[in-house]
C-alpha cells in the first residue's frame, strides 16, 4: 500500500491542494493543542471537579479527582482521534491525524499514539518541537504511532473523473 505522502504526490490522484504544506507545522499544532486544553479544563470544572468536591474524593495526588481528571484528559484525546481523526482543537483550525500507512486509525494506533505518546510528551515537554524538525511534521507520538497531523484541505475530495482518451 502507498504511504501518505506517495499518494499526495502521485499525479492524477484526485487530491486538491491548496498554497501551503500539507503537514501541519509545530505553532498551528501548539495553537489546536492549547484549545483542547481549554475544552478538557472546562469539562473538568464543569463536571469532575464539582462531583469531586460534592463527595470529598480531592484529599492527596491520587485522589479521585485528580484520577477523574486524567481519564478525561485522555479519554478525549483517544476517543476524539478515533471517531472523528481530530480533536476540538484540530477541527478549529483545519487539521486531521492521519496514518502514514493505511486507510483509517485503529483502535491500536490511537491508543499508543495518545496515551503512551502524549504521557512521554507530556513528562518531557520539549519533544512537542520535535514536529519543527522533522520532514512530515511529526511529534514524538507522531513518530511511535507512525502518524502525522495534516491540514484537513489534503484530505481526498470527490472530484470530477478526468476524460479519459478515447484510442
Amino acid at each position: 500500500m502507498m504511504d501518505f505522502q506517495e499518494e499526495l504526490e502521485r499525479e492524477g490522484n484526485g487530491w486538491e491542494a491548496p498554497d501551503r504544506p500539507a503537514f501541519a507545522g509545530f505553532w498551528i499544532r501548539f495553537w489546536a493543542y492549547l484549545l483542547d486544553l481549554i475544552v478538557i479544563g472546562s469539562i473538568k470544572r464543569i463536571a469532575v471537579i464539582p462531583l469531586a468536591d460534592y463527595f470529598q474524593w480531592t484529599d492527596g495526588f491520587f485522589s479521585l479527582k485528580t484520577v477523574l481528571g486524567a481519564a478525561v484528559f485522555y479519554l478525549y484525546f483517544v476517543l476524539m482521534t478515533k471517531f472523528f481523526g481530530q480533536t476540538l482543537g484540530k477541527m478549529v483550525f483545519g487539521l486531521k491525524v492521519v496514518p502514514l500507512k493505511g486507510e483509517k486509525l485503529d483502535w491500536l494506533t490511537v491508543l499508543f499514539r495518545e496515551l503512551i505518546g502524549r504521557y512521554i510528551c507530556s513528562t518531557l515537554w520539549i519533544t512537542y518541537a520535535v514536529a519543527a524538525f522533522t520532514k512530515k511534521k511529526q511529534g514524538i507520538h507522531d513518530l511511535f504511532a507512525d502518524t502525522t497531523v495534516i491540514h484537513e484541505e489534503y484530505v481526498k475530495r470527490q472530484t470530477r473523473p478526468r476524460p479519459q482518451n478515447a484510442y
